[in-house]
């Protein structure tokens, strides 16, 4: 694999079209942007014009969410050779995809559906991950699921998973704060508990992001991963448990749909360099 750079240990933000024109006008202070693969693999146009000029002047990480990683059929060559395409042109530091699967027999789910974590899975996980790197010629980034429910067949936690496919495979991994802090609620589980049994050491980023609080049929709380409102203080409380443990991480402020201006997105990203970096700035005084 090529070496790869590193995304700086910053804020960044999720680029989106509405804001282009006024991050090369205004060149504000963000640490790195994120664009979703899939939304560039056009042969031209206004965002790859857009992109090429943004990327002149800021770090830039590549996050997919096409690829179908646990899908129980083959991974999509095409696509992977479109992948290529992007990180040949653009030189992301970083390019992360998820552990979940959206592929079924020819069709195409507009979702990131959970896998259950047997050694069946974890085989067929290492095995597509391997090809993804060996195609893309980098390090790939694998990032943790939303979960809403657990399967009954799942022989491994989520983190001895996790930490086995990262092993096996050699890649690295994205740590999305918001979707442990989520399905911790949602499987009444102890998200603190999930960070402490997570292997940060090989984490190279992390993902903040805003859900939507709602009911299940019984009145219990079940939220959902809709990156569409401010990071919650609970993701935040977790965010600073994560950081005190890993050190100064690239952290990715995920906002996909009712987008906010700039200035609301900067200054989340700012929050979570504050908390990032509290505790350096402790120790230096």
């Amino acid at each position: 694999m090529a070496k790869q750079k590193t995304l700086p240990a910053r804020g960044g933000v999720g680029l989106k079209a509405p804001h282009y024109k006024q991050i090369l006008q205004e060149r504000p202070d963000i640490g790195f942007f994120e664009v979703h693969a899939e939304n560039y693999m056009g042969d031209g146009g206004p965002p790859l014009r857009y992109l090429e000029a943004i990327r002149d002047h800021y770090p830039l990480s590549l996050h997919g969410v096409g690829l179908s990683i646990g899908a129980a059929r083959d991974l999509d060559i095409d696509h992977l050779r479109r992948l290529r395409g992007l990180i040949e042109r653009f030189q992301p530091e970083q390019f992360s995809e998820h552990l979940a699967w959206s592929t079924h027999d020819t069709g195409f789910l507009n979702d990131l559906l959970p896998l259950p974590y047997t050694a069946e899975t974890l085989q067929n996980v290492v095995s597509h991950v391997e090809q993804v790197q060996d195609a893309l010629g980098v390090q790939m980034a694998l990032e943790n699921p939303t979960t809403y429910l657990a399967f009954a067949e799942s022989t491994y936690a989520e983190t001895d998973f996790i930490a086995e496919v990262a092993k096996r495979s050699g890649c690295a991994l994205l740590l999305d704060v918001n979707n442990v802090f989520i399905s911790a609620v949602n499987q009444q589980g102890n998200a603190f508990k999930y960070v402490d049994a997570f292997p940060l050491h090989l984490v190279k980023e992390i993902h903040l992001a805003g859900f939507t609080p709602e009911q299940d049929e019984k009145g219990r709380p079940l939220y959902i991963d809709t990156h569409n409102r401010p990071v919650d203080h609970g993701v935040w409380a977790l965010y600073d448990y994560v950081v005190a443990r890993t050190g100064p991480v690239a952290s990715l402020i995920e906002w996909d749909a009712d987008l906010p201006s700039l200035t609301e997105l900067h200054a989340e990203a700012q929050r979570a360099e504050a908390i990032m970096f509290k505790d350096v700035k402790r120790a230096a005084e």
